[in-house]
């Protein structure tokens, strides 16, 4: 399914604010005590959580962006995958290059929790499928498209491993959707959920949801200061 890691855009080279990663800045607004979760609960009622298969498929959802998170912190601390490959892009390769492995076992597991739960019978119907269709179509031009702005290593962690970009990415999809590599890729399991008329895969779409706004909200601080000590050492040249 889609390949996540981040979208954000990069820093400018003129001292501005630097933007952090795939964040979740279109949420702030939200008052979530708002929020009416009967629709949520009653999903609650056809899947079995209990089931091994949807256990798997949420741990692994919650280990991706746990896993690409440590390890980027570490090689930016110690530069050790960086020596043991014998340069940070050779090393940030490797890593991208796990990272869509992982993913790639996510989607196995996520759609293999959909295929072992009942379906919801009011989303077995045409509309709501060429609805799955319409949102996955949307999500994965979202993906793609982040991902042709920017880069292998800009999508990547490039920054963790010293290799930051010289301006803030405007080109679609930045210039109409913040973060839209995460979103986009949570829209494409949305809409593969609808499609299979799945109640555990909207569960676990939320899941999805839920692990990459706590990963922005990790990650983001960091990334501004990476790009910050960059401004700070030019304006010390």
């Amino acid at each position: 399914m889609a390949a996540p890691g981040r979208g954000r855009r990069a820093a400018a080279a003129g001292g501005e604010r630097p933007f952090p990663r795939e964040c979740c800045e279109g949420l702030g607004g939200l008052d979530f005590g708002q929020v009416d979760v009967t629709a949520m609960a009653q999903l609650f009622g056809y899947v079995d959580m209990t089931d091994s298969g949807f256990l798997v498929a949420v741990l692994s959802i919650a280990f991706n962006p746990l896993f690409w998170n440590v390890v980027a912190r570490w090689e930016h601390r110690t530069r050790a995958l960086s020596r043991a490959f014998g340069s940070p892009r050779a090393a940030c390769y490797c890593l991208g290059t796990v990272i869509l492995v992982l993913n790639g076992v996510r989607s196995h597991c996520f759609t293999e929790a959909m295929k072992s739960q009942p379906k919801l019978g009011g989303l077995d119907c045409l509309w709501a499928y060429y609805l799955g269709l319409a949102v996955l179509a949307v999500g994965t031009l979202f993906v793609i498209s982040s991902f042709l702005a920017l880069g292998f290593i800009g999508t990547f962690l490039g920054d963790y491993f010293g290799i930051l970009m010289e301006a803030k990415v405007t080109s679609f999809p930045f210039s109409v959707l913040d973060n839209p590599m995460y979103w986009g890729s949570t829209a494409v399991y949305l809409g593969w959920s609808l499609i299979h008329a799945s109640p555990a895969g909207l569960l676990l779409t939320a899941v999805v949801a839920i692990s990459y706004t706590i990963a922005v909200l990790y990650e983001g601080p960091f990334t501004e200061e990476i790009y910050r000590q960059k401004q700070k050492g030019r304006k010390n040249k």
